[in-house]
């Protein structure tokens, strides 16, 4: 008789967590699912019932605002295609999804990142798990959310939010690693707290690296939207995704390049503002 190795049953040890953790905490999730979800469709229709225009315009001058007004041009100008394809309200619904997720990544990420930078060995555990969400296929975040959020834009969100965190984390925490040792060692000797140095020393310092995981964050979040689609997100995604069920080649690679449009249009304004922050710590360090 020839030796066999018994086989691990991981499939159906993933199957009984998940019941598990549907069983016991699906209320909770649906609760929360109807909050997010009347907050994401509230958003999204107060955009789409103002003038397009109008929103445009608003557009314009916040990131004029924020950053150029080259790069305020830019962001007119690709509304305005986005507008004129007629993918207003897809592309409003992908914004809105984008920037939802982002901020719940941001506020769950970047305390963890501080964590971790802190605490050599919570790193050790966190590490790994990174390496792991950045290598896991972005499909596979779609499994758990929808047993506990069901079908729809929360589900998307959440899948997001899980998908796009990794690189907050990681870069929050090599931001304040990588703090110069003497600039560390002068707050030392100046009799600063744990928080003090943290706080003026380590996270100023730390802004331009937290900025690039903000930027690969939001780049991650925006290429979730046609996986999103999937499972109901609608937006940009799902022109995709209907033109992909439908054959319809033309409309696919419209809806394609809309969300390379606003890719570009979100990478340009948080790029500047991350070039800006840097070049001021470097005049303050200077």
């Amino acid at each position: 008789m020839a030796f066999e190795i018994p086989r691990i049953p991981l499939a159906e040890w993933c199957d009984v967590a998940l019941d598990w953790a549907t069983e016991h905490f699906s209320g909770v999730t649906r609760a929360v699912s109807a909050v997010v979800g009347a907050g994401i469709e509230g958003t999204t229709d107060f955009l789409v019932g103002l003038p397009p225009w109008l929103v445009i315009a608003a557009f314009g001058l916040l990131v004029w605002r924020l950053t150029t007004a080259r790069i305020a041009l830019a962001t007119v100008i690709g509304f305005a295609f986005l507008w004129n394809l007629e993918l207003w309200r897809a592309t409003l619904q992908s914004l809105v999804l984008v920037l939802v997720s982002t901020l719940f990544a941001l506020a769950i990420g970047i305390p963890i990142g501080v964590t971790a930078a802190l605490s050599k060995r919570f790193w050790r555990v966190v590490a790994p798990a990174l390496d792991m969400m950045q290598t896991m296929p972005s499909f596979v975040y779609l499994i758990p959310a929808i047993p506990f959020f069901g079908l729809g834009a929360v589900s998307a969100c959440f899948a997001t939010i899980v998908f796009a965190m990794p690189p907050t984390i990681r870069l929050t925490a090599l931001g304040i690693m990588q703090t110069p040792a003497e600039l560390v060692e002068a707050a030392d000797a100046f009799g600063s707290s744990r928080w003090q140095k943290l706080f003026k020393v380590q996270l100023p310092l730390a802004i331009p690296t937290i900025m690039a995981g903000i930027n690969q964050t939001i780049m991650l979040a925006l290429s979730m939207v046609v996986i999103a689609a999937m499972i109901g997100a609608g937006g940009l995604g799902g022109e995709v995704w209907k033109a992909i069920q439908r054959l319809e080649a033309g409309q696919g690679f419209q809806a394609g390049i809309a969300i390379v449009v606003l890719a570009v249009i979100l990478d340009r304004i948080t790029q500047h503002i991350a070039r800006h922050i840097r070049r001021d710590r470097q005049i303050e360090r200077g």
